[in-house]
């Protein structure tokens, strides 16, 4: 007796919360999100108070102390100077508590602030919280992703599915284009 394939009902491709490869990009000449989120000292830091006096690297990681993320931090701590001279600041953004905050940037003497998103609504705002796959499992996260937006809040260059070795060479040379 031949059998018959029974076709599955329709599903959608990705979970609703899931957002678009290209979602973060299609920011770029665009106001940046505004928000509001904690920092590792609890004090609450908008947007809207980075801005305006300087340009801003916005950079999204997917969490405290892991080795790729760590890299990425550091690399930030060491070219301070020459980012500040270009005159902007650097804040991190992922889901991580202020308390992992506070002791990612006690242990790697970060010398910047880490903002904590544990809801995720300000990574899911600039497109950054994506279906994610490690080892064949799939799951949501945070994709490594950094924005340079300039004094006026317009979101002027993203640089999607980061690759720590050479980032910050390219966010400085983002910057240097802004002046």
């Amino acid at each position: 007796m031949p059998t018959s394939k029974k076709l599955a009902p329709k599903t959608p491709k990705k979970p609703a919360t899931a957002t678009t490869k290209s979602a973060s990009s299609s920011l770029e000449g665009k106001k940046a999100p505004a928000f509001e989120l904690f920092d590792a000292d609890g004090k609450s830091v908008a947007l809207k108070d980075l801005i305006g006096t300087s340009n801003l690297v916005l950079y999204f990681y997917p969490k405290d102390m892991t080795p790729g993320c760590t890299i990425e931090a550091c690399s930030f701590r060491d070219n301070i100077g020459p980012i500040k001279k270009l005159g902007a600041k650097i804040v991190g953004v992922s889901g991580d508590s202020t308390d992992s905050h506070g002791k990612f940037i006690a242990k790697h003497d970060l010398n910047f602030p880490l903002l904590a998103d544990p809801g995720n609504k300000v990574c899911k705002l600039y497109g950054v919280y994506k279906m994610k796959s490690l080892y064949g499992r799939e799951f949501m996260g945070i994709e490594r992703t950094t924005f340079v937006i300039d004094k006026a809040g317009v979101v002027r260059k993203v640089f999607p599915k980061v690759k720590v070795n050479g980032h910050t060479e390219e966010v400085i040379e983002a910057l240097k284009a802004l002046a």
